[in-house]
């Protein structure tokens, strides 16, 4: 092994390490309320959309499901990029935060900024995710990037075929 490559070990080995031993969490204070809406589609076929919402970090590992709606269980395997993150893998999970379909309308939730375990994330990188399904219907799948931190900030996400407009307020208060 030549110098440079053991020095680009080590270097690969200490990074990460001294990054995850220095981060701070997100002020005790913060949460994000989310402003959801499901619009009214015309159609002869309507049925009520499945719905993901859930949060990754900078390295795209799911911290946390915020919102499960789903009718039934067989109906998960739809939200295809939730269920292969998320979904399959964590069925505690799976029960504890699922609920019913929703019809359309506008919704609020809140992330509390915690991780699926209960505990704070660290302050940084991460993307809100949002994936829409709806049998005879459309299918979307919607990112939005944020910086977690000191700062407030107000994300708004256009509309697509199968969502209203989505507002991110994240607060420090």
């Amino acid at each position: 092994m030549t110098f440079i490559s053991k020095s680009l070990l080590a270097m690969s080995v200490a990074l990460p390490l001294a990054f995850s031993v220095n981060a701070k969490p997100i002020p005790e204070t913060a949460s994000m309320d989310v402003e959801f809406e499901l619009p009214k589609i015309q159609t002869s076929m309507y049925a009520r959309p499945y719905v993901a919402v859930w949060i990754e970090d900078a390295n795209r590992k799911p911290v946390r499901t915020v919102q499960l709606w789903v009718g039934k269980d067989e109906w998960l395997k739809d939200l295809r990029s939730w269920w292969r993150k998320v979904g399959r893998y964590d069925r505690g999970l799976v029960d504890a935060v699922t609920s019913a379909t929703r019809p359309a309308g506008e919704y609020r939730f809140v992330w509390d900024g915690l991780d699926d375990g209960g505990k704070r994330v660290e302050q940084g990188e991460y993307t809100f995710y949002a994936e829409v399904v709806r049998e005879h219907g459309g299918r979307n799948y919607i990112r939005q990037k944020m910086t977690l931190g000191e700062s407030t900030f107000t994300h708004q996400i256009p509309p697509t075929k199968e969502t209203g407009s989505i507002t991110l307020s994240y607060n420090v208060r």
